[in-house]
């Protein structure tokens, strides 16, 4: 299975839900490809937001060598699913032509259908430090066998 994590600039969201994956595929001994990227262009080549990496540090996890991709780079047969962290990058994601049916929100998988906020803006660690844990939270819940939704 191959799954792609899409936010808007691949520099905050989408690497957080990579690297949270890969770690969880990696513990579990799953068979499952992760990879993510953004909507926009604006972040191509470039590494992490600097608060992101901070957070997945403190958790064991590195996404430092992570670069900043944009989704036009994808084709649309390459992935099984692509996850999305809100509503924008569904409708954006619908309107590029992606398959419906693949596209699927990350809060679907235990955070009620809410979309994962994006912390970019915010001005302390706490922001970073909610997001992780909702991303995590609902990372752990698409895999696990009991609710698995994938």
């Amino acid at each position: 299975m191959k799954i792609l994590f899409v936010c808007l600039g691949n520099i905050c969201r989408s690497p957080l839900a990579e690297g949270i994956a890969r770690e969880y595929i990696k513990n579990k001994n799953l068979n499952i490809e992760v990879d993510s990227c953004g909507t926009s262009g604006w972040h191509i080549d470039e590494p992490p937001d600097r608060r992101s990496i901070d957070i997945a540090k403190k958790y064991g996890i590195d996404i430092s060598k992570l670069k900043g991709r944009q989704i036009s780079v994808y084709s649309d047969a390459n992935w099984d699913y692509y996850i999305v962290m809100d509503e924008s990058n569904k409708r954006d994601l619908i309107n590029m032509g992606f398959q419906k049916e693949k596209i699927k929100k990350l809060g679907e998988f235990g955070a009620n259908n809410a979309d994962v906020p994006d912390p970019y803006n915010y001005k302390d660690m706490q922001g970073f430090e909610n997001v992780f844990n909702m991303i995590n939270s609902c990372i752990n819940n698409m895999f696990d066998s009991k609710t698995k939704i994938i």
